[in-house]
């Protein structure tokens, strides 16, 4: 129960004109602030939707701001055409779900020996991959594309197969052996982000499953994994979605394989041929707008998940 001095004080604040009118001067503020930065976010959004089915002629209409008027899908269909889009589609939808899974497995067990085990130099070697995050990836670009376009593990390749190296060039193994060996794109991260998680479960839950006779591994994936699905999914839409989005790496790896991204940077000379400079950039906005739409439509699943994940990750506050 409150005391008379905390409901003396309660019904002050509450009939006090002047804290009436902090309280309603803080909600207008958050309220415009919060619209302001929604629509900053969702304004491009917005735009690429309206212009993805405008005509030709809306362009120049200057009573067309928002919704068309003359509505059409030549635009969507010319881009599609552009980026030959479902085929570049199942490529990227391969390499992201599969660097994904792979990240997902490797940045966990990582996360969890640095969390949990204890070793010599466990700190020196945690701070190294934190630093990881902040390597510009230009620094490695040339020795990364050497070890991939001859490769030989060790001297192994030309041990049993009789040749100097292996072209991975053009192959999606770069990224699952990147991936499979913690190189791959924002690993640092991800093994943060698990630490963080495995660092907030009691050591009594995994001390009680030592006495049952578990050992490291059974423990992990008995008692961690379905305790930090929260992370699971942080990671897993983290992943994905910046694995989708890149062009770099596989600007770096991919010279006959198209993937959307790369692609979407080539529409320009694909519509090299339309003169109208401003028609060109409407149907270059509808790429973008097609690159983002199926990452769009994953996070109206995903979106509450993701929100539990990075609050209990410590990637807020």
């Amino acid at each position: 129960m409150k005391s008379p001095a905390a409901y003396a004080e309660l019904l002050s604040t509450k009939f006090n004109p002047l804290e009436k009118i902090k309280q309603w001067l803080w909600i207008i503020v958050r309220t415009v602030l919060v619209v302001g930065f929604c629509f900053i976010i969702l304004f491009p959004l917005f735009l690429r939707l309206s212009v993805a089915f405008r005509s030709k002629v809306d362009i120049y209409d200057p009573t067309v701001l928002w919704i068309p008027r003359n509505f059409t899908l030549d635009n969507i269909k010319i881009a599609m055409e552009a980026t030959n889009y479902f085929s570049t589609l199942l490529n990227t939808f391969l390499i992201s779900s599969g660097t994904t899974l792979i990240q997902l497995a490797t940045c966990a067990l990582a996360a969890y020996a640095f969390a949990r085990l204890k070793f010599k130099g466990s700190g020196l070697l945690f701070g190294l991959v934190v630093f990881t995050i902040v390597v510009p990836p230009q620094t490695i670009m040339i020795p990364l594309y050497l070890t991939y376009r001859y490769f030989d593990l060790f001297g192994l390749v030309g041990l049993f197969s009789g040749r100097e190296s292996l072209n991975l060039i053009d192959t999606f193994w770069p990224f699952l052996i990147s991936s499979a060996t913690g190189m791959g794109l924002k690993n640092g991260l991800y093994i943060f982000i698990f630490r963080q998680f495995f660092r907030g479960i009691p050591k009594e839950i995994e001390e009680a499953a030592l006495v049952d006779g578990a050992g490291i591994f059974k423990t992990f994936y008995r008692i961690m994994l379905p305790n930090a699905l929260p992370a699971i999914v942080t990671v897993l839409l983290f992943s994905f979605v910046w694995q989708w989005n890149d062009s770099y790496y596989v600007s770096l790896f991919f010279s006959k394989v198209k993937v959307l991204s790369t692609q979407l940077m080539d529409m320009g000379s694909v519509l090299g041929r339309e003169p109208d400079l401003v028609y060109q950039s409407m149907l270059l906005n509808t790429g973008v707008l097609l690159l983002t739409a199926p990452l769009i439509i994953m996070y109206f699943f995903v979106q509450r998940y993701f929100v539990e994940g990075v609050e209990r990750t410590g990637l807020v506050g």
